[in-house]
């Protein structure tokens, strides 16, 4: 199994980032779990706006993309501004739209399948009360896009109100922190290798009432 951290921080490398900070320490919790992964800065890379898998004039998400279907686990880290996740995060959440008309030869969304129905994680680091809000928004775009939710797939760290402490400058993490991670990477590993033995079933098997063109109730 792999894993794949998209980073959404709006500060490209070398500078320093807390949603860096707190992926670099999920990927290690997975990691003890056997699950080997790699870090995307999004900021580093040429990532057009759209929703098509490919919006050329060398847009950089083709590759990316390639990443997101060859691994097991997303996560995807963003700090918040201004009470929403970052503008780079939506923009990632509006690249992975387009996996809603790419399917397998049943009809399933390659997230289904390619990521074995992925479990998703959503690291959050802020100086600004929202996390729930955050997750919430960024859950539901995954969600609805195919990607399944392991229980309690959120760890982050926003502090104290009105404060301006970056996460990355902690002199330590928080015990709270720290356990809120590693219950996420063991929830996330566990749920992704239940969905890689048995994927959910194609249309054919399930009706979606999406692709009926209808919503029942």
């Amino acid at each position: 199994m792999r894993a794949l951290a998209l980073v959404c921080t709006l500060n490209a490398s070398p500078a320093p980032s807390s949603s860096q900070y707190i992926a670099e320490q999920v990927m290690a919790q997975l990691a003890r779990h056997d699950v080997p992964g790699k870090i995307v800065r999004i900021a580093d890379h040429n990532v057009r706006p759209g929703v098509e898998t490919d919006m050329g004039d060398g847009d950089a998400w083709p590759a990316i993309r390639a990443e997101i279907l060859a691994a097991d686990i997303l996560l995807i880290s963003t700090p918040i501004w201004l009470g929403h996740p970052s503008s780079i995060c939506q923009r990632v959440l509006e690249r992975l739209d387009a996996e809603l008309s790419e399917t397998d030869d049943e009809g399933r969304p390659y997230v289904y399948s390619k990521v074995a129905a992925a479990a998703v994680a959503v690291a959050v680091v802020g100086n600004e009360d929202g996390v729930h809000k955050v997750s919430a928004d960024v859950f539901q775009g995954l969600n609805d896009i195919g990607f399944s939710l392991a229980a309690q797939a959120v760890t982050y760290w926003v502090g104290e109100a009105m404060h301006g402490t970056d996460f990355q400058d902690l002199d330590e993490t928080p015990e709270s922190v720290t356990s809120t991670t590693e219950a996420l990477a063991a929830n996330a590993v566990h749920l992704a290798r239940l969905l890689t033995d048995s994927p959910y079933p194609g249309p054919t098997e399930q009706p979606s009432p999406y692709r009926l063109g209808r919503m029942e109730g």
